[in-house]
C-alpha cells in the first residue's frame, strides 16, 4: 500500500505544501520523459485545463468527488475541475470514477498525477490478468468482476482498473460489474473508515468485487445440480452445456486464483506501510472470502470434469445399448430372411416342373405318356420335401 501518514493525506501536503502547481508540474515532467519517443507531447491534454477530447466527445467521467476527513466537499463536473481543487485543497483526496474513458482522459489523468506509462496503456488496451504493480507511490490494481445473468444461465465478466496513490483513486471500469456507486455509498456512509485514506477506497472496492463473485458461485452451483439432474435423464444438449460452463469456469479461475497472491502481497506490506490495524482486519476478511471462493471455483471445475466423464460413460453405456439392439433386430430380421428364402426355394420348385410340362411343344419327351402326369405331381413333391429337409437341416426353417 502507499506510504502511511499521520493522517490519510498529510504525506502529500507535506510533499507539495509551498509548492503548489510546482509540485505536480514537476510530477509531469517525469511522466513525460518517460513515454516513449513516438508518443509527441504535444498531444497531451493540459492537466489545467479541459481537454479536447473531452469537450469533443463525451465524457466518460462517471463521477469525481474530493473528500476531506472522510467526508465529500466537493462533485466536480470535468476533470479540470478536479485537478484545480484538488491542488486549491492539498489536504484532500480526489475519488474519479470512469467507465471505458477514452485515450485523451487517460492521458490527462496520467499527466497530472504522473501515473507510469506502462500502467495507462494497460489501462486503455484492457483484456489484462488480474495484477497489482507498484510505479513509485502509485499502485495499480487490475480486477476482473463478475456476476450470474439468470436469463441466458452464463457468467459475465467485466474488468476493472484501480490506480492508487498518496492522494488520489482513479477507477477505469471496462464492463457493467461492478456497481461501484454503491461502494462510494457505502464509503461515504462510514466516514470514519473513508478517512483512512485510498487505501481504504481500494479495500472497499476489493470487498465489492469479492462479494459479487458469491452471486456468481449460487449459480454455478445451481447450474451444476441442474445437469447434473440432466446427465442422469439422458439429455441430449447437456454434454454442451457442460462445456460452456467449463469455459467460464476457467475465466472465474483466471479472475479470482491472482487475487489470493494479490491479498496476501498487500497484507505482506502491512508493517512496512504501517496500514491502519483496522484496515488490516477488513483486508484480511477479503483475503479469507478470496480464498474460500478460489477453492469453490477449483471444486466447481473438478466437479464438471467428473461430471464430462460420467456422461461420456452414460452416452458410451446408451450408444453399446442401441448398438446391441440393432444387432439384435438385424439378427431377427436375418432369420425371418432366411425361412421367406427357403419357402420361396420350396414353391419355386413345382413352378419349375409344371413351366417345363406347359411348354406345348409338338415333339416332347412323356408328352403322350399315360403316367406323366403322376410323374410330374411325384416329382414335385420329391423336390420339395428335398428342399425342405435341406433348409431344416441349416436352420432355415
Amino acid at each position: 500500500m502507499s506510504e502511511r501518514r499521520p493522517s490519510p493525506v498529510s504525506k502529500n501536503v507535506s510533499k507539495n505544501a509551498g509548492n503548489g502547481r510546482n509540485g505536480r508540474s514537476a510530477r509531469r515532467s517525469v511522466w513525460r520523459r518517460a513515454l516513449p519517443p513516438e508518443q509527441d507531447t504535444a498531444e497531451l491534454p493540459e492537466p489545467g485545463a479541459a481537454s479536447a477530447v473531452e469537450s469533443a466527445e463525451q465524457p466518460s467521467v462517471v463521477e469525481a468527488a474530493l473528500y476531506r476527513d472522510g467526508v465529500r466537499v466537493s462533485t466536480p463536473a470535468t476533470l479540470a475541475e478536479t485537478y484545480r481543487e484538488l491542488r486549491d485543497q492539498p489536504s484532500g483526496m480526489a475519488w474519479i470514477g470512469l467507465a471505458r474513458p477514452t485515450s485523451g482522459e487517460l492521458l490527462s489523468l496520467a499527466a497530472e498525477f504522473d501515473l507510469h506509462p506502462l500502467a495507462v496503456e494497460d489501462a486503455m488496451e484492457a483484456h489484462q490478468r488480474p495484477k497489482l504493480e507498484r510505479y513509485g507511490d502509485t499502485l495499480f490494481v487490475v480486477l476482473r468482476a463478475a456476476r450470474y445473468l439468470d436469463a441466458p444461465e452464463e457468467v459475465d465478466f467485466a474488468e476493472l482498473h484501480v490506480f492508487v496513490g498518496p492522494d488520489f483513486v482513479i477507477t477505469v471500469r471496462h464492463g457493467a460489474a461492478p456497481d461501484l456507486s454503491a461502494v462510494r455509498s457505502r464509503m461515504e456512509d462510514s466516514p470514519d473508515l473513508l478517512k483512512l485514506g485510498p487505501e481504504a477506497v481500494l479495500y472497499a472496492i476489493l470487498d465489492a468485487v469479492v462479494d459479487g463473485y458469491a452471486p456468481v458461485v449460487a449459480g454455478v452451483q445451481n447450474d451444476i445440480d441442474e445437469i447434473e439432474t440432466e446427465v442422469f435423464r439422458g439429455e441430449p444438449e447437456v454434454s454442451r452445456r457442460i462445456y460452456e460452463l467449463s469455459r467460464e469456469m476457467v475465466e472465474f479461475q483466471r479472475a479470482t486464483r491472482p487475487l489470493v497472491g494479490m491479498l496476501h502481497g498487500l497484507m505482506a506490506g502491512f508493517t512496512k506501510y504501517e496500514t491502519d490495524e483496522e484496515l488490516q482486519r477488513y483486508l484480511r476478511d477479503v483475503a479469507d472470502h478470496v480464498t474460500h471462493i478460489s477453492e469453490r471455483v477449483d471444486g466447481f471445475r473438478q466437479a464438471l470434469t467428473e461430471i464430462l466423464t460420467v456422461n461420456a460413460t452414460l452416452v458410451t453405456q446408451q450408444q453399446n445399448a442401441e448398438m446391441r439392439a440393432l444387432a439384435e433386430a438385424g439378427f431377427e430380421q436375418n432369420e425371418e430372411i432366411k425361412k421367406i428364402s427357403s419357402w420361396a426355394a420350396i414353391l419355386f420348385a413345382p413352378t419349375l416342373v409344371g413351366t417345363i410340362y406347359g411348354m406345348n411343344f409338338r415333339e416332347m419327351p412323356e408328352l403322350h405318356w399315360g403316367f406323366g402326369y403322376p410323374f410330374a405331381i411325384a416329382l414335385m413333391g420329391v423336390v420339395c420335401a428335398s428342399l425342405y429337409v435341406i433348409f431344416k437341416r441349416r436352420d432355415w426353417l
